[in-house]
């Protein structure tokens, strides 16, 4: 049971999904970075600095804090703002990663354009051709 764990575990795909999982999430903290660092900033800054975190609902009497985290601590609440903040924030990081997908779409594109048609394939199509035309005539 170890070897067929042993096999299946160092096969290329897991291998390489292992590998993909672990740049996805690195790129994911760049991707949180520039959102979080660099959009959110400028967001609040157009906005006036409205930051949407601290509005909640108290589900009870009780809860007199002024912020969210406070709140949470002294009884129920239901933490909307929240909610809009990172929904927010997940739109901006689907855009971003929109952009950047669309980006390499289009740098792949150009390599395949670029890329020359090999002799051999060349031949075959020549000789295609030449078949149909002898078919034809």
């Amino acid at each position: 049971m170890l070897t067929e764990f042993k096999k299946f575990a160092m096969r290329g795909n897991v291998v390489d999904l292992a590998i993909g999982v672990i740049i996805g999430a690195a790129f994911g903290n760049i991707v949180n970075s520039l959102v979080a660092d660099v959009f959110m900033p400028v967001i609040g800054w157009i906005t006036g600095g409205l930051d949407f975190s601290n509005y909640f609902i108290p589900l009870g009497k009780d809860v007199t804090a002024l912020s969210y985290e406070e709140a949470r601590k002294q009884g129920a609440v239901i933490g909307y703002g929240r909610f809009i903040t990172l929904a927010v924030n997940f739109l901006i990081v689907a855009w971003v990663l929109f952009l950047f997908v669309r980006l390499i779409n289009r740098l792949r594109a150009r390599e395949e354009e670029k890329a020359e048609t090999p002799a051999d394939v060349q031949l075959l199509t020549e000789i295609r051709d030449l078949l149909r035309q002898q078919k034809g005539a």
